[in-house]
């Protein structure tokens, strides 16, 4: 029987096992740096070889990625079946993609915007790390303190 009060184990992802789950979805989430400020975006975007690439509009995104400020993208799922979870970080440099015709026919072909308007830039990210970590997701019970369990302290 499993100890009720144990730390479910934090699996430690290989390179290539994030590699395979980030092509197994196709939404993550970009930081970037705007100004003197983080800030969060999400995006659709596409493995090409050990690359991530992206499309946008001009912009926010498009104006942080194009200095030498690194930036990162996570990436996550669930199975419910199983109730286990995965999350990956990806951290580099990135720079606007020339969208050359054999481009266009290979990478450019499965990214279509999710919102309409112009997205015609294309962004690669090259990775200088990334990481990953699998973990059972624990049952939503665990994190509800009932008000009749709660200290009274606090509410007199």
């Amino acid at each position: 029987m499993p100890n009720q009060g144990a730390t479910p184990q934090t699996e430690i992802l290989d390179e290539l096992e994030c590699w395979r789950l980030l092509r197994g979805v196709s939404l993550g989430r970009l930081a970037v740096w705007v100004e003197d400020h983080p800030d969060i975006f999400p995006v659709n975007y596409t493995v090409d070889r050990d690359t991530l690439v992206f499309r946008t509009g001009s912009g926010t995104k498009l104006a942080a990625v194009a200095g030498d400020t690194p930036l990162a993208l996570e990436a996550d799922g669930v199975n419910a079946a199983s109730g286990i979870a995965w999350s990956v970080v990806l951290k580099g440099q990135a720079a606007e993609v020339e969208p050359t015709g054999e481009f266009l026919d290979s990478v450019a072909r499965v990214l279509f915007p999710w919102q309409p308007g112009r997205k015609d830039h294309f962004v690669r990210i090259v990775p200088t790390t990334i990481t990953g970590r699998r973990f059972a997701v624990e049952h939503p019970k665990a994190w509800w303190i009932s008000l009749d369990e709660a200290t009274r302290a606090g509410l007199e």
